[in-house]
């Protein structure tokens, strides 16, 4: 793989935390990203934002659904330029880009932009979701794995990979390596939302769910090692 799309959900970076966001969690993605453009890949994030905001509205958050969403997508862009900041001082080059309009922070997500930067070996962190209300963060990655012909779309989760049953509930779920999309569908296996997953099987865009707080493993599957699942 030359081209990925390494999604982190937005929780991931709270760490132990409830909330917030966890500075050395922050080290850690850096670590992973670092390793992987040493390995000669290309790298685009999108982040998600649930550890600031969840995005999802209505009368328990006190907002309506449109504005919660427009909330988490901000979420994301506080995210986005906290792993930024992070990897610039590692002499990384980095930009963010935004599906939101917010100069004179980031510039607007463009595929030719995003696609023009990571042929630079700049790592482009992509914020603010599709700039739509309704859409999650799962559907901001597919679209922009999608958009900047990545090789893959890379989930990083704190599971290991697709399972039969949630493995944190059922002892005997079973760990798929690799399994097909119609087979995925099927078995109602939650591999992303259905819009994400959906946009990834019509556009032929491989979707690969593994353990990110393993150190080293983003690096490991990018050698070709099997770690978790690939659904393709």
């Amino acid at each position: 793989m030359k081209r990925i799309l390494l999604k982190l959900s937005g929780e991931s970076l709270a760490g132990k935390g409830a909330s917030g966001i966890d500075t050395s969690m922050l080290a850690a993605f850096a670590d992973e990203i670092s390793d992987a453009l040493k390995l000669g890949a290309q790298v685009a994030v999108v982040l998600g934002g649930g550890n600031i905001f969840r995005g999802l509205g209505g009368s328990k958050k006190g907002v309506s659904r449109v504005q919660g969403d427009y909330m988490g997508m901000l979420a994301t862009v506080i995210n986005s330029l906290a792993l930024q900041d992070t990897l610039k001082q590692r002499g990384i080059a980095t930009e963010v880009l935004s599906g939101l309009e917010i100069s004179p922070l980031c510039r607007k997500m463009s595929g030719p932009l995003a696609v023009e930067l990571l042929s630079m070996n700049t790592v482009v962190i992509i914020a603010g979701g599709t700039g739509n209300p309704y859409f999650t963060t799962d559907s901001a990655a597919a679209l922009r794995a999608v958009e900047i012909e990545a090789d893959a779309l890379l989930k990083g989760t704190r599971v290991d990979g697709v399972y039969s049953a949630d493995p944190e509930k059922d002892p005997h779920a079973v760990k798929f390596d690799e399994i097909s999309f119609a087979e995925a569908y099927d078995k109602h296996l939650n591999v992303m939302d259905m819009t994400a997953f959906t946009l990834c099987r019509e556009n032929n865009m491989p979707i690969v769910v593994f353990d990110v707080n393993i150190p080293g493993n983003l690096a490991a599957l990018l050698r070709g090692e099997k770690i978790g699942t690939i659904v393709k």
